[in-house]
């Protein structure tokens, strides 16, 4: 069963600084309806305006991946990491007992990003932070795996998280396929372009909750296309 969420129906806030859209539940955006899917509990599409960023605040016990869409982002924490995530790149920080952490756009145009929580499934691990270069040719017959909690994912190069999910994405060229097994359930994201799967269509921004099934096939059908699809319990 496929449910999308269009782009301009989901929530969000415009901080002048920060333009946010809201999969889920998230600061002043209340949905009783979209408190989660599964152990993902927030995926925000962010605009960050140049030379602006969020300040040093706290996180505990929750896992946070950073899909840089364009732009770049400089990650700051109390755990002495500091370092600058570029577009088509990916960042993790397992917050545990808990880190003290500040994410800035230093660069002088907008930057755009998924900001994705999900809930690990042991609490109060030691704190880390992480992050990739990841190949940017297009997929052929499946998604590079980019991040990873599950045991058997273990030497494949993907960040890990502590959680019991598994991150995909990568770039499909006009009119090519992939398909892609799922071991949960799948959240699957527009990051450009359009995409189609089991006849439906989503376009850039759009997400569609992917449940029921134990493989999906992709298609970008007119243009080249960006796609993150999240595979979680």
């Amino acid at each position: 069963m496929i449910h999308i969420y269009p782009y301009e129906k989901l929530g969000q806030a415009d901080y002048g600084w920060l333009k946010a859209r809201y999969h889920f539940s998230f600061g002043d955006y209340h949905n009783p309806g979209r408190m989660g899917f599964g152990a993902l509990r927030v995926i925000n599409d962010d605009i960050v305006r140049g030379g602006n960023g969020f300040d040093t605040h706290p996180h505990k016990n929750m896992e946070i991946i950073t899909y840089v869409r364009s732009g770049a982002i400089t990650h700051k924490d109390s755990m002495g990491n500091e370092g600058r995530t570029a577009a088509g790149d990916v960042q993790v920080m397992s917050a545990g007992t808990g880190v003290l952490h500040s994410e800035h756009n230093k660069e002088s145009s907008d930057t755009s990003l998924y900001q994705i929580w999900i809930i690990p499934r042991e609490k109060n691990v030691q704190p880390r932070w992480d992050s990739a270069l990841f190949p940017k040719e297009p997929a052929n017959d499946a998604l590079p795996l980019l991040v990873s909690g599950r045991k058997e994912d273990e030497g494949k190069g993907a960040l890990f998280i502590h959680a019991d999910a598994a991150l995909y994405g990568g770039r499909l060229k006009k009119g090519a396929s992939i398909s892609q097994k799922l071991q949960g359930n799948g959240y699957l994201l527009v990051s450009e372009g359009a995409v189609t799967i089991e006849g439906k269509t989503l376009k850039k921004g759009d997400g569609a909750e992917i449940t029921d099934t134990d493989s999906i096939t992709v298609t970008a059908p007119g243009e080249e296309a960006e796609i993150i699809l999240i595979d979680v319990a």
